[in-house]
């Protein structure tokens, strides 16, 4: 299948099934970058297959990154003298690549592979290992985006912002509770704080949505191949994993100052939280004024068991039992069987 890749000053260069491109900044390529020394002499292949454009990275020094519909995914560089570990594979479509220094400098290359025609279920057609390669797909990374507008990605850039700050990796990472304050803060929710810093169960409960996250983001690292299976996924590992492979980046710290996204997660986040937190104190507040009735055997009202008793056999005749105090009296049978006649 035919691709062809396009510069930032519109240079077009097609590729024809078979053929490869070559870039990078040495002179040895067949498509030379001027990106500096952020750059490799020999930084990647792009390779025109049978299935689309299979884009690697051949250098022993910098990484690169591939970006399409909904992905971001960083393509690691090559340890020794050894072949590419992986790549991506572009079916359809355009996705752009470059290394660091070149999305920087806006030098990005665009690969594009005209859309296919063909019926669903037709035979070729690319089917859950879509995104894979066509002989050695097992060394194919998945990629791994968190869309900016859930909670997911702000707990990710809570977790990571040390990290994206501190480059050298100096500075410890936040735990759950840390998080879900930096969280607070970040939405401009600063009238909760207060309440974070001085209501434990307020702050448990936030804390555990939190922790709920963190594993979410264990776990797609995990499916996605992004970490080596015999490492445990410590703090440490999980955010660089999620730094390395521009899941987060500093650049996406501008959106703390970005109104219209502080204002999205607020809603997201503290609307629902602190609805639940509500109804939760509401209940141990009405837990505590029937607290005087519990060792009789008292119901509280609301509590879905409370029913009026109506008239039958064994039961008060007549008239129905009203609340009091919102407490309801119940009555057990003797030896906890029916009284029979």
């Amino acid at each position: 299948m035919a691709a062809h890749v396009t510069t930032v000053s519109g240079q077009v260069i097609r590729l024809t099934e078979g053929s490869q491109l070559v870039f990078g900044r040495g002179p040895e390529v067949d498509l030379a970058i001027s990106a500096g020394r952020g750059l490799s002499r020999r930084a990647g292949v792009i390779a025109a297959t049978a299935e689309g454009a299979w884009i690697a990275n051949i250098s022993r020094t910098h990484a690169l990154y591939v970006t399409g519909d909904g992905y971001r995914i960083r393509l690691p560089r090559v340890e020794s003298d050894a072949e590419p570990a992986g790549g991506w594979l572009v079916h359809s479509g355009t996705a752009t690549v470059g290394s660091r220094a070149m999305l920087d400098d806006g030098l990005q290359l665009a690969v594009t592979v005209p859309g296919r025609h063909r019926r669903p279920g037709a035979a070729g057609e690319p089917g859950p290992d879509a995104g894979r390669a066509p002989a050695d797909g097992d060394g194919t990374l998945l990629p791994l985006y968190l869309d900016p507008m859930t909670k997911l990605f702000l707990v990710a850039l809570m977790w990571c912002r040390p990290w994206l700050l501190d480059p050298g990796a100096t500075s410890p990472l936040p735990r759950t509770p840390e998080i879900a304050r930096a969280a607070l803060e970040a939405t401009g929710a600063h009238h909760e704080l207060e309440r974070f810093d001085t209501d434990p169960e307020f702050r448990d409960l936030l804390s555990a949505r939190v922790a709920e996250h963190l594993k979410v983001l264990r776990r797609k690292i995990v499916e996605r191949r992004l970490a080596d299976p015999d490492v445990r996924l410590s703090d440490e590992v999980a955010v660089r994993v999620l730094i390395d492979h521009g899941v987060v980046a500093a650049s996406d710290l501008r959106l703390l100052g970005d109104p219209a996204w502080c204002s999205r997660q607020e809603d997201l986040w503290w609307t629902r939280e602190l609805r639940c937190w509500r109804q939760l104190a509401r209940r141990r507040a009405a837990a505590e004024r029937a607290d005087a009735e519990r060792d009789v055997h008292a119901g509280l009202a609301g509590g879905g068991r409370d029913r009026g008793v109506g008239a039958g056999r064994n039961r008060a005749a007549e008239e129905m039992v009203p609340l009091v105090d919102r407490v309801i009296e119940r009555a057990l049978g003797v030896g906890h069987r029916p009284v029979r006649r």
